[in-house]
């Protein structure tokens, strides 16, 4: 039984070591201790309030991003439009210009065409005349190789002209 009721000596000097054990923790470990716990209970704060910070720029970023991109995008499709009205204006400038060198070259040709049509029925005309006159001559000399058909041909033709 004396294990279980500890004798008053025993219980004194355990009483006087649990409180110079005390004094010496408080005075040299407790201070030092509860500074590492404070410090470290800072830095928690200050990382958690970092990260907070960092959380809120990151999500002023991601706005940013987004206005930027939104931006980008709208100056995206107004470069894709001036570059499609640029595209079909030049299309229909070159379209005009092909038509009206077309129109221009046809009417070159067109009056080429006639140019040359007067000029070959003025070339044709020339032969026609010449070819005319040579039978008229041969015709002629055949039939006015006698002096007697000559009179008569001048009396036919003075009779044909009508004077006015």
């Amino acid at each position: 039984m004396d294990l279980l009721i500890p004798e008053v000596g025993l219980l004194f000097w355990h009483t006087i070591a649990f409180l110079f054990l005390l004094f010496i923790l408080t005075k040299f470990a407790w201070k030092p201790v509860m500074k590492a716990i404070g410090e470290r209970e800072r830095s928690i704060e200050n990382a958690l309030d970092a990260a907070d910070k960092a959380k809120q720029e990151m999500a002023r970023l991601t706005n940013e991003n987004e206005a930027l991109l939104k931006e980008a995008r709208a100056e995206r499709d107004l470069i894709l439009k001036e570059a499609k009205e640029i595209k079909e204006q030049l299309l229909k400038d070159a379209k005009d210009q092909a038509q009206k060198e077309g129109s221009r070259m046809i009417e070159k040709a067109r009056i080429e065409i006639n140019n040359q049509k007067a000029i070959a029925m003025a070339d044709v005309k020339n032969q026609v005349s010449k070819l005319s006159i040579d039978i008229a001559r041969k015709v002629l000399q055949h039939e006015l190789a006698d002096p007697s058909k000559q009179e008569a041909l001048v009396g036919q033709l003075l009779k044909d002209v009508k004077l006015n």
